[in-house]
């Protein structure tokens, strides 16, 4: 298991059995160390559990990124109730470390295996993942961002793209 899915887990557990967060490790390696957006994914029997994520770093370094994220998706994901004991030993995690976002001048630029994909429109944003499971045309990422940012279809975007580093 990589450090990152392993700090993701044990972050978790912690918060689930005690109500304490992780204190990141003093010694960090290079990957924990710097600053990135992260997205934490926790699945249960194959099936999405909790994610949730940044796009640009919001603490100092990807280490505690991971941890307050993973605390996040298995506790403060709207489309689930919070995680609990008894499931723990169920969980599998993703970790992805993001690149910066750069705008694209059109979906020519985009492949929803490669980048992920970012939408503004005014105050709404809608971020999707790369390489996910039935998102496999950039009309269907395009779709599936507007609608999580509550972007009609004929409202103007911005797109940005970025790529993830992943970890199972």
């Amino acid at each position: 298991m990589h450090q990152l899915v392993e700090l993701a887990k044990l972050s978790v557990e912690k918060y689930v059995r005690s109500g304490e967060v992780l204190q990141a490790p003093e010694s960090l390696s290079a990957e924990m160390a710097g600053k990135a957006g992260v997205f934490v994914c926790i699945k249960k029997d194959g099936q999405l559990r909790g994610c949730i994520g940044t796009f640009l770093a919001c603490c100092e370094n990807v280490a505690t990124e991971t941890i307050r994220n993973a605390v996040s998706a298995a506790t403060q994901d709207p489309r689930f109730g919070p995680v609990n004991k008894n499931e723990l030993p169920e969980l599998e995690y993703t970790v992805d470390v993001l690149s910066p976002p750069e705008r694209v001048s059109g979906t020519g630029a985009l492949d929803p295996k490669r980048y992920g994909v970012m939408v503004v429109s005014g105050h709404k944003r809608g971020l999707l993942l790369p390489d996910l499971e039935g998102v496999d045309s950039v009309e269907e990422q395009l779709r599936i961002t507007r609608l999580k940012a509550g972007i009609g279809s004929d409202e103007n975007i911005e797109i940005f793209r970025f790529t993830v580093e992943r970890y199972k």
